[in-house]
């Protein structure tokens, strides 16, 4: 009996252990992420811009948003985006990844070059592309001796910030699939080789469904930072020329601290949220759907 309540007595200490290392983690998202959300959801259902006394609105926020041209250019927009950049930061760091993944010369070299720009502050990365951009020095124009105004002009802008965001994510994404790589069995290889398997039937047939919880990992998280991207959109362009690189996210900030309407913002915000649950539900489905039964056969 004294062993029993010994134990019984060491879980209890080990359990307010445990809550008391996990307690400022928890204040800390109780206090900045569960609270201001809460508060946010309920702003959407008001008529506020910072000064003047706060007006219930009900759903007219919603409807408004909905009916503005602009909410749902900026939404285009926002998914020509995410979709672009997801597309090609998959299918980019996956064909280095099983390049690298050969054991070539310079292995160690590659995987550190790729992956510091993902380390590599914004702020410092938005300002080395805008120089490379520039319509007048700009190492792009001087090399190619062209006269382009790349960041302003509408019909490219998008497509710079596609590149650079994809410049970004290459090496992050290209770890994760080298991971995976690692974890996968060379015995099937070997027999896949005595079979006659060719190196492109082999990535397809063997490599790839191997790989699939590593592409559905990576599909994901590229997928929710490519819609809530603000920080190479504020810095590079902040939504020009004439609206064509605006982002839900960013155009949320204009609406908050631009033009003060607090309840236009936070409807914004949860229609992003309701957007990316939605996607992301998608994704998890097509996994179960697809990935796993292809797996199991």
């Amino acid at each position: 009996m004294k062993k029993v309540s010994y134990n019984k007595k060491q879980s209890f200490i080990e359990k307010i252990t445990a809550a008391a290392f996990l307690l400022p983690s928890l204040a800390g998202c109780f206090a900045f992420i569960f609270i201001p959300s809460i508060f946010s959801f309920l702003l959407s259902f008001f008529k506020w811009n910072l000064i003047s006394e706060i007006k219930f609105a009900g759903l007219n926020n919603y409807i408004e948003l909905f009916k503005s041209e602009n909410f749902w250019f900026v939404l285009k927009n926002t998914i020509f985006y995410a979709l672009m950049v997801t597309v090609f930061a998959t299918i980019i760091p996956l064909i280095l990844a099983a390049v690298l993944n050969n054991k070539i010369r310079g292995t160690e070299f590659f995987k550190t070059a790729y992956f510091l720009p993902f380390i590599t502050p914004m702020i410092v990365i938005a300002m080395v592309w805008q120089w490379i951009f520039d319509p007048n020095t700009g190492f792009i124009n001087t090399f190619f001796k062209i006269n382009q105004a790349w960041l302003f002009d509408s019909r490219f802008a998008m497509y710079v910030l596609i590149f650079v965001s994809v410049w970004k994510l290459i090496g992050y994404n290209m770890i994760i699939f080298l991971s995976g790589f690692s974890a996968l069995n060379n015995q099937i290889y070997e027999a896949a080789k005595i079979d006659g398997a060719g190196s492109v039937k082999t990535f397809f047939k063997i490599t790839l469904p191997l790989l699939t919880p590593s592409v559905f990992f990576v599909l994901l998280i590229t997928t929710i930072s490519s819609f809530q991207v603000f920080d190479l959109i504020y810095l590079m362009t902040q939504g020009g020329p004439n609206n064509s690189t605006n982002i839900l996210v960013y155009w949320l900030y204009q609406n908050a601290f631009e033009f003060f309407n607090i309840g236009r913002a936070s409807a914004i915000a949860y229609v992003l949220f309701v957007l990316i649950f939605i996607l992301t539900l998608i994704q998890w489905i097509i996994r179960k759907k697809y990935f796993l039964n292809e797996k199991e056969n």
